[in-house]
This record gives structure tokens, C-alpha cells and sequence, in this order.
């Protein structure tokens, strides 16, 4: 029986230890990464991909570039979480070609105002925040945004390196939606940063404009699993209520 979400957000923990002879059902994990990519995104723009690692000799690679974790050692399986910023000009493409599915078949002079406007989005205004050529664009952007900024609130994250953290933050979410999906069903997760992130690139033969966001380490908590109770600060340090 699965669990409810509070219970799922409740159970999971990051475990450092997994059982050794407890494999993972390969479609159920595949079937939580199909949730992940439910997860919000900016503009829909999905610059997200999920590489499921089952292969021995591709997991005994990985915990190496995981730089010998436990958690990686002992994993049943790994997920890679990974950003693709370089595919903006394919998920704008395959979001126009979406609406104009949704739209019907209509010339460009009968779509309504709300139409057009989504259309310009992905086919013009997407294009003017993506696109740069060697941090210069995305420079003389930022100066551009930031006076109009004197004068009006406006979006003032244009530059390559803001792009860079709106995919990641993406990716995020997804992954918060994966680990969240596999504790409902039993599984255990774990959530790594520390990695050589340019051996992952190499291992999973990656293209230059991806980058690793994080390795997910799967399988069933051993005993000794979990090094520790759950610490979180005092709820009435972080939450605030404004009236």
C-alpha cells in the first residue's frame, strides 16, 4: 500500500547504506522518474534529463566519480539528474508546436490576444532571454533590465549564469517529485552533490552544454542506513506569517 504524501515527505530520508541482496523493481523506479517530470518547471521549458543506471560496470564507474560515498557504493541503482540549458531552442519549439496542436489549424491573423501572446512567449521572448554568445549578450542584457528596473518591477535574471540556476532549480523540483514518489512505494534514496561531475559527464558520454544537477542513489535502507536522527532547526526560526 502506498503511502500518503506526508507520509512519503516523512519517510524519506537520505540513507548512506542500502541493502545488499534487496534489488529495485526497474519499472517502478522508472514509473517515479515518469512523476519527476511532472514537477514544476520554468516556462514549461523542461531542461531536464533522467539517466536510470542498473548496469554493474556503469555503477561500479559512478561510485567512483561519486568519489567512493557509501551511499553510491551500496546503491541498487543510480539516477542522474540532468540539466540541458543548451536545449532551449528545441523545448521552445516543442511548446509552440504544442499550442499551435492546441490551437487548431488557423492562420497566424485569427489566433485570439491570449494565443498570440503565448506564442510570442516561447517564439520571442524565450529566444531574447536564452539566447547570448559568450556572456557578452547576457552582460548587456542585465545593464539593459536593470535600468528599466528603476522605473518598473521587471524579470532582472537574464545573464548565462541566472539561466544556468532557473534550469537547475527545475531540476530540483523534479528531483524533490522523484525521491518523494519512491519513499511512497518503500524505496530509499539519496540525494548526492558531492561527485566529479566531469567523470558523470564522461561516464554517461554527455555533451558539453549539459551539466550534472545530482546523483540519486537508490535501493532499500540497510540497518545502519541512516547515520542518525532527523535534525531540523526550530520551525519558528524559518517560518513567517505576514498578515
Amino acid at each position: 500500500m502506498e503511502k500518503t504524501v506526508s507520509e512519503a515527505i516523512k519517510f524519506r530520508r537520505s540513507v548512506r547504506v542500502f541493502k545488499p541482496d534487496t534489488p529495485l523493481d526497474d519499472n517502478k523506479v522508472k514509473d517515479c522518474i515518469a512523476n519527476a517530470v511532472l514537477a514544476p518547471t520554468s516556462s514549461n521549458m523542461q531542461l531536464w534529463e533522467f539517466y536510470q543506471i542498473t548496469n554493474e560496470e556503469l555503477l561500479k564507474k559512478m561510485t567512483k566519480a561519486c568519489l567512493g560515498q557509501n551511499a553510491a557504493k551500496t546503491a541498487q541503482q543510480l539516477v542522474v539528474i540532468v540539466t540541458r540549458k543548451d536545449l532551449w531552442r528545441k523545448r521552445a519549439k516543442a511548446n509552440v508546436d504544442f499550442l499551435k496542436s492546441q490551437y487548431g489549424s488557423k492562420d497566424k491573423t485569427e489566433y485570439t490576444k491570449r494565443e498570440k501572446f503565448a506564442l510570442n512567449y516561447y517564439e520571442k521572448l524565450i529566444p531574447s532571454i536564452y539566447f547570448d554568445f559568450l556572456g557578452i549578450l547576457g552582460g548587456l542584457k542585465f545593464i539593459v533590465f536593470q535600468a528599466i528596473g528603476l522605473f518598473k518591477p521587471i524579470y532582472r535574471q537574464v545573464r548565462n549564469s541566472d539561466m544556468r540556476i532557473v534550469a537547475h532549480k527545475s531540476a530540483g523540483l523534479a528531483a524533490q517529485n522523484f525521491m518523494t514518489g519512491m519513499a511512497a512505494i518503500g524505496y530509499d534514496t539519496c540525494p548526492m552533490e558531492g561527485s566529479d561531475t566531469k567523470l558523470v559527464k564522461s561516464i554517461l558520454k554527455l555533451p558539453r552544454g549539459a551539466e550534472i544537477n545530482m546523483v540519486v542513489a537508490c535501493g532499500i535502507r540497510a540497518e545502519n542506513g541512516i547515520y542518525g536522527p532527523r535534525f531540523r532547526v526550530p520551525f519558528e526560526e524559518v517560518y513567517y506569517k505576514l498578515d
